[in-house]
């Protein structure tokens, strides 16, 4: 293919930290084609016809009972479920049919890698995932449209924490077991955000698509697992290359039981890249809405001063200039601009410097026998001690039963 038939770098990669990344990270050119652009745009009129099913069959039955199943067939199979429709039966029977390429061994390894960052991991989860994923306008309609992220975002990106956290924490994947759970309920609550947003008269489908298509529930793939990967890696920590072939792997399993069509799932770290450019150049167009959601996240971090007074007002100032900064170094100056992130030169020059005493202490972790194996082990207890303190402040809904409620009909 030569360079003509490439379609020409979005804006996104042109400046910020995925320019670096395609420097240092990539080889070859990972520009889609026009065919390859438009065969990706085909999957935004794709939904979840397996999920959207089980949610319509939950609106058939007498409130709660489909979603006592459902719970059911997560701990105990569809064999204990008696007298079961037909819509779960057949959801679970493709979530159990495990693909030939899901390997427990990568499995491990890469929620081993991921834990192995603790509490320094969630950064890119806040400042680089979902700020970058505001710039998705299209997705950000289902967003504004539930309410719940711009007037709920400190109790949703809290949630959002600890489903993070339940996924990538080791041997949690196993059928039955918390993260394969986690996996499974968000994706219905991604059904019951589509049924509630194709029950309203407003929507817009040629501007926004089909809501909460494939194509985005890719992205926010993509946003949690290469995006993560390349984030740490700036803030300072290193992996070999089976660690983030691993991570991606276990991505890969993750986006494959949250319904994502087997043809968006990137097999690698290069097919990662080349997905995350067509993104870039399809979806990647913020608005207002973008502004506003991107508001309600800092008015989160701004949050954790509140009650204390004169030095909570300066943690909160802090806390915001340090995510903001976090945010700026991947997003680039024209998004973060657009975003209206504050720009403050002393933070982002503080996050560098604490970068690179990171990335020395990751290369001394590296030569010293067992340090790894330390590093994963304070990582698990740095997060199992977040997510208790989380669950006694906030006390998050982790089964999303109050996302889980009948559509009401337009």
């Amino acid at each position: 293919m030569s360079d003509d038939d490439r379609l020409p770098d979005p804006e996104l990669f042109r400046e910020g930290g995925f320019r670096l990344a395609a420097r240092m990270f990539i080889e070859g050119d990972i520009r889609g084609t026009e065919a390859q652009v438009l065969r990706l745009r085909e999957f935004a009129q794709a939904e979840d016809p397996l999920a959207d099913a089980v949610v319509a069959m939950f609106g058939r039955l007498e409130v709660g009972r489909g979603r006592r199943m459902f719970e059911g067939a997560l701990a105990g199979g569809m064999d204990s479920v008696e007298g079961a429709p037909e819509e779960l039966v057949a959801f679970f029977a493709d979530v159990e049919a495990t693909p030939y390429w899901v390997d427990a061994g990568r499995l491990e390894r890469g929620a081993r890698a991921i834990t192995r960052t603790g509490l320094l991991g969630l950064f890119p989860l806040g400042d680089m995932s979902l700020m970058g994923g505001y710039l998705a306008s299209r997705a950000t309609k289902s967003l504004v449209g539930t309410g719940q992220i711009e007037y709920q975002a400190t109790r949703r990106l809290v949630e959002t924490a600890a489903w993070w956290i339940d996924v990538t924490t080791p041997g949690t994947l196993a059928r039955g077991k918390k993260g394969y759970a986690s996996a499974l309920r968000v994706r219905l609550v991604h059904a019951h955000v589509r049924a509630a947003m194709n029950g309203r008269e407003d929507w817009d489908y040629a501007a926004w698509d089909r809501p909460v298509n494939q194509v985005q529930t890719t992205g926010t793939l993509l946003l949690f697992s290469l995006v993560f990967l390349f984030g740490t890696q700036l803030l300072g920590v290193r992996y070999n290359d089976r660690e983030r072939g691993d991570i991606l792997h276990l991505w890969r399993y993750v986006g494959w039981l949250m319904g994502v069509d087997d043809e968006l799932l990137p097999a690698g770290e290069e097919d990662a890249w080349r997905m995350l450019w067509l993104l870039a150049a399809t979806e990647f167009i913020p608005d207002d809405d973008s502004k506003r959601l991107a508001k309600a996240l800092l008015k989160s971090h701004e949050g954790i001063g509140e009650g204390r007074g004169t030095f909570g007002k300066v943690l909160s100032h802090v806390s915001v200039r340090v995510h903001s900064s976090i945010s700026r170094l991947v997003l680039g100056k024209t998004n973060a601009d657009f975003l209206e992130l504050p720009n403050d030169p002393v933070a982002q020059a503080a996050i560098l410097t604490v970068a690179g005493a990171n990335f020395a202490a990751e290369t001394l972790r590296q030569l010293i026998p067992g340090a790894t194996s330390l590093q994963e082990h304070l990582g698990r207890i740095g997060r199992e001690t977040y997510v208790k303190r989380l669950i006694k402040v906030f006390d998050p809904d982790t089964t999303y039963a109050q996302h889980m409620k009948p559509p009401r009909a337009a």
